[in-house]
């Protein structure tokens, strides 16, 4: 009741106190006349049988359900279109797993996120003491570094900024940029920010991301898993081939230096219990671990954990978040994603033969505000714009930009 109450408060959004699977409910809510069934529930039964009624009652189009037990996520014939017709199942863990192994490779991110099929990649730097970017005027530095790149978005303490030339570069900036898959290691040195993908790794908890993040990675990368639960050691033994099983608590500095936790290129905080994950965060850090992930599920804590000097901060609730926005695009707009703990947002678009931006330079201003240009796909090619870039029909746009904007940002297509 409370917590809707604060939806219905803070969101101009319609609530209705019932059971996901009462079918009068959905009648009330007017599923007869929706286009998509969000079913995200705690329950993946409940999610189901919302789906199953989405699909049976009310004739709802696309169904998108957080479906956590794996028997149920991988069982493809049940989720298809011939029975419960989810698309797609959402699992929290297993898109929190295919995020770590993604900073694993890439030590020197704290977020990255993939367009083009990884061709493009927009990655987020932590910007460290020694960086020699540190105190520059953003207008400066092309010159400085000697390559075309953009910032599209810089996280400073609990604010996202859509840069201009004038901003400066502060240390503990996450900066936001988009790389030519090629151009990475290149551009992180030029940063500052050096790393090559790790190969010994500890792992603070064996549920379920724990156990998803050590079966991805166990073949390219020493691991060990540090578990509290006997039962659960047993199943990581059982069902992993490589990865070494500790029993024992995560947060025991002795342990952890028995377990030569400073030569660790990469430690992992991933239990179910977020305070557990900062604390031993915070205490792998101290001991000398060159990279720390923490899993953080109540978004209030995400901004201290980063405010603690976490390098990367993930949140199984907000990639879920992150990837449903994915699906309530419209138009022109090929995907909308996420960044910066959800203040800013990434808008891939398709210019059309009709939108007023065909044939302008970057130079005139044609963004609003807090929006920024980041990168230009054209005919497989990608292009990091300056001002003197011309948009052409048929490109595609990945454009950096805060809440307030998109709209304007789909106005220019038409």
């Amino acid at each position: 009741g409370n917590r809707l109450r604060k939806i219905s408060e803070e969101l101009d959004i319609a609530t209705i106190e019932a059971e996901g699977s009462d079918p009068s409910a959905f009648k009330e809510a007017g599923a007869d006349k929706a286009d998509l069934l969000l079913a995200v529930t705690n329950s993946d039964e409940t999610n189901m049988i919302a789906c199953l009624l989405g699909k049976a009652m009310f004739n709802i189009k696309r169904k998108i359900a957080r479906i956590r037990n794996p028997d149920y996520y991988f069982n493809k014939e049940l989720l298809g279109k011939a029975n419960l017709d989810i698309d797609p199942a959402i699992n929290p863990e297993l898109e929190a797993a295919e995020a770590v192994s993604k900073l694993i490779e890439n030590p020197f991110a704290s977020e990255i996120v993939e367009f083009e099929q990884g061709k493009i990649k927009v990655i987020g730097f932590k910007i460290p003491q020694d960086s020699f970017i540190k105190g520059k005027k953003l207008k400066s530095l092309r010159a400085f570094l000697n390559r075309d790149f953009i910032i599209g978005a810089i996280e400073r303490d609990e604010n996202v900024l859509i840069p201009t030339g004038e901003d400066f570069i502060h240390e503990g900036d996450i900066v936001y940029m988009p790389i030519p898959k090629e151009q990475v290691q290149e551009v992180a040195q030029s940063l500052g920010v050096l790393g090559k993908p790790a190969k010994k790794i500890m792992i603070l908890g064996g549920g379920r991301l724990g156990y998803y993040i050590a079966s991805k990675m166990e073949t390219r990368a020493d691991i060990k898993i540090i578990e509290k639960d006997a039962e659960r050691c047993k199943f990581l033994s059982k069902h992993l081939g490589k990865s070494l099983i500790l029993h024992g608590d995560g947060a025991d500095k002795q342990l952890l230096i028995e377990e030569n936790i400073s030569n660790m290129d990469i430690y992992i905080a991933c239990s179910n219990n977020d305070e557990l994950n900062i604390m031993a965060s915070l205490l792998a850090k101290k001991l000398g671990v060159k990279k720390v992930i923490s899993i953080i599920n109540r978004t209030d804590y995400i901004s201290l954990a980063h405010n603690l000097g976490i390098q990367s901060v993930l949140s199984p609730r907000l990639i879920t978040a992150s990837i449903i926005l994915r699906y309530l695009r419209r138009g022109e707009v090929l995907s909308l994603t996420a960044i910066a703990e959800n203040k800013a947002e990434i808008i891939e678009i398709v210019v059309t033969d009709r939108s007023s931006i065909v044939g302008r330079t970057l130079k005139e201003g044609i963004f609003p505000r807090n929006s920024i240009l980041g990168a230009i796909i054209r005919d497989d090619k990608i292009i990091i714009p300056s001002g003197n870039d011309i948009i052409r029909k048929r490109d595609k746009l990945i454009i950096f930009a805060l809440k307030d904007s998109i709209r304007e940002i789909e106005k220019l297509l038409t």
